[in-house]
């Protein structure tokens, strides 16, 4: 049997636990990302649907593309690169294959940058304030997450957890679930996000892709669908 890996420092910890929570003030909440429009068009209908829907966009969405782009910009934060954390944060922004899904990484990314702003007006928050047009959320996160201890697979599973648990909630509003159904989704996706992760860490620039062309139609669909809980 391996070893246990050695403990996270409480700090550090606490900090991942700070910014996976819903709480975070960057509205993640608001969206669906698609999801809403899923189950307008028929594809989504219940749990297990729901949950495969989850785990397909965990597994060929986040894991060939944010999460890996997230390690990415990681390691530049921390080398003090931006050049290259303005190539990634061009590369979020050119990959959002809908007006709405592009409209919502420049809103969260905009409102964690002020977040950070507002904690510390270093040097990084005002470049990554700057990025043109608008510091991407997977970009804005990396270097959240940078200010800590955080090793870049916790940092991933951090980002992975925040995202599942948003989408989880929105499953259960959209669907509708019941809560116990909501948790068991949650369930499905953690016991599968650590290999994404690792599989995501194991990835180079070259492998890093952004192609669920279902995602971007029923994304695009959802801008002019007639009635809508959710910003996308």
């Amino acid at each position: 049997m391996p070893a246990a890996p050695g403990p996270t420092a409480p700090a550090t910890l606490l900090q991942l636990m700070w910014l996976a929570s819903p709480a975070l003030p960057v509205g993640g909440f608001s969206y669906s990302e698609a999801l809403e429009a899923a189950v307008d068009s028929g594809r989504i209908g219940g749990e297990a649907e729901a949950g495969d829907w989850l785990l397909d966009q965990l597994q060929l969405g986040l894991g060939r593309a944010d999460l890996p782009l997230l390690a990415a910009a990681l390691h530049a934060w921390r080398r003090e690169d931006g050049e290259t954390v303005a190539a990634l944060n061009r590369w979020v922004v050119q990959t959002r294959e809908s007006s709405e899904l592009r409209q919502q990484t420049e809103q969260m990314g905009r409102s964690l940058a002020e977040w950070l702003r507002q904690r510390s007006a270093d040097t990084s928050a005002g470049l990554l304030a700057a990025l043109e047009p608008a510091p991407t959320w997977p970009v804005a996160f990396a270097l959240a997450a940078a200010r800590t201890l955080a090793t870049p697979s916790e940092a991933l599973l951090c980002f992975g957890f925040g995202w599942a648990e948003n989408m989880v909630q929105t499953a259960i509003k959209a669907v509708p679930l019941g809560q116990s159904a909501g948790q068991r989704i949650l369930g499905r996706l953690c016991e599968t996000l650590p290999e994404v992760v690792e599989a995501a860490l194991g990835l180079g620039e070259s492998q890093r892709q952004a192609f669920t062309p279902m995602l971007a139609i029923l994304s695009s669909r959802h801008e002019t669908q007639y009635s809508r809980l959710f910003r996308s």
